[in-house]
């Protein structure tokens, strides 16, 4: 796709998608008398709905304010998209905290297998990778995006790019009014996904939650999910950089334990992140009045029983028992840890090995089994994955994902309240409740088209 948005033809098949970039009409497609499906945001909810919608034989309108579309979905995953996960209807339910049951009809009508299959005939093959998570064999974000557009194309849609949408109303004959910089656009329904406010320079500032308020719905409070966390402790900062595998990490509100994950985490300049850090951060939000009494409790070598590692201590101390303690633990932590982990234990980095005794090798070892972090809170919203809250579930047929309140007005994708966890969770929540709001937009469509 070229900068001004041109789709090309491909041998053997006519793109009838029309796109339009600074309201210049790229190409042409016969037009139909009934009003059509209007989708607002260009995201994966959006394309997907879009594409379904079309796909049925509704005239179908997408507006994106950006100049491209899926502009969030092509820098996900550090660009490389883990757009779903391998795991069954139940799997993906239990990842979603609170909510997931509301996806169980989506999730049936649109699967992981679907999305892949999809892809596929579109010319993204898929990987498998660590608990799950699918990646184009790419791995580049790009290709999904490339074949998503494709996949308009293939469809009719009409895209407009650059059209941000300034206001929706809905008149007397429940055809809806939608408004632009531009112009003034009548729809036969909306499908609204423009997903939440986190990563707010792709475009997420929140527009379709005022809509969404102002026709009624009610919109659970907003905050930020799948986001790093701020740290107390000075000496994180000089571990910047510093990934940990295979660790478990806890979260305690003083005593109580609250959550804790096993995997990955990362070291930051402002505290930690990565994917256990992340997944974690729920329960930190979640208790954010408590933020200053909450723990995080890492435990740097949980496949080890601690006596079992005990014992390694005593053997590296034998091993390195004319070395100075901080040049001992070289076998056993990364380089960089090494000096913290002496410090939070309270011990004299320049002893000689053979000079510790029992009670400072049992600290060296609570130290590696329980280093313990101050959490601050979480980081802003602008650097959350996604938004936590949004329009109210029991406002939203889980099977048509059309406003109970309005008829013919339709929410998909993160714009709805519900966030997964990392895995490729929350690609497939939007693609599945976009494929259903488009299905259900379509019907609606041929309805109306039959009464006119």
């Amino acid at each position: 796709m070229s900068a001004a948005g041109y789709i090309p033809r491909l041998p053997g098949r006519i793109l009838n998608m029309t796109v339009y970039a600074k309201g210049v009409q790229m190409s042409l497609v016969k037009r139909k008398a009934c009003e059509p499906v209007v989708v607002i945001g260009g995201g994966a909810a959006g394309i997907m709905a879009a594409g379904r919608a079309g796909q049925l034989g509704a005239r179908v309108v997408l507006l994106e304010k950006n100049k491209t579309l899926g502009r969030k979905l092509a820098i996900t995953g550090k660009g490389r998209c883990n757009i779903t996960n391998t795991g069954d209807i139940s799997d993906f339910i239990k990842n979603y905290p609170g909510n997931g049951q509301f996806l169980y009809s989506s999730l049936s009508m649109f699967s992981n297998r679907d999305l892949q299959k999809l892809l596929e005939s579109l010319g993204v093959p898929l990987k498998i990778e660590r608990g799950g998570r699918m990646f184009p064999e790419s791995d580049k974000a790009s290709d999904i995006v490339e074949a998503l557009r494709q996949y308009l194309a293939q469809n009719s849609v009409e895209v407009y790019l650059e059209e941000d949408v300034t206001g929706i109303c809905r008149l007397e004959n429940g055809i809806f009014e939608v408004e632009t910089g531009r112009e003034l656009r009548r729809a036969a329904s909306i499908i609204v996904t423009t997903g939440g406010k986190s990563y707010p320079a792709t475009g997420s500032t929140g527009d379709g939650y005022k809509w969404a308020a102002a026709f009624g719905h009610t919109i659970v409070p907003l905050l930020p999910a799948l986001v790093p966390l701020n740290i107390r402790e000075e000496w994180v900062k000089s571990l910047q950089g510093l990934a940990l595998k295979n660790v478990e990490v806890s979260v305690y509100n003083q005593d109580k334990l609250l959550g804790k994950e096993f995997g990955e985490m990362l070291f930051t300049h402002f505290g930690v992140s990565g994917p256990v850090i992340l997944t974690l951060s729920r329960l930190v939000v979640k208790n954010k009045s408590a933020a200053q009494r909450l723990k995080l409790v890492i435990n740097l070598k949980p496949s080890i029983a601690e006596d079992i590692l005990d014992k390694r201590l005593q053997r590296d101390f034998e091993k390195f028992q004319r070395k100075q303690l901080q040049n001992a633990l070289d076998e056993l932590l990364p380089k960089r840890l090494i000096a913290c982990v002496i410090s939070e234990s309270g011990l004299n980095p320049e002893k000689p090995v053979h000079q510790i005794t029992k009670e400072e090798r049992n600290r060296l070892l609570t130290t590696l089994t329980a280093l313990t972090l101050t959490i601050e809170g979480p980081r802003s919203m602008a650097e959350a994955i996604i938004t936590m809250g949004g329009v109210s579930l029991k406002e939203v047929n889980p099977k048509t994902m059309e406003s109970k309140l309005i008829n013919g007005l339709y929410f998909a994708g993160e714009i709805l309240d519900i966030d997964g966890y990392t895995g490729g969770y929350n690609l497939q929540e939007a693609f599945s409740t976009g494929y259903a709001a488009g299905e259900h937009a379509a019907r609606q469509y041929k309805e109306n088209c039959t009464k006119s």
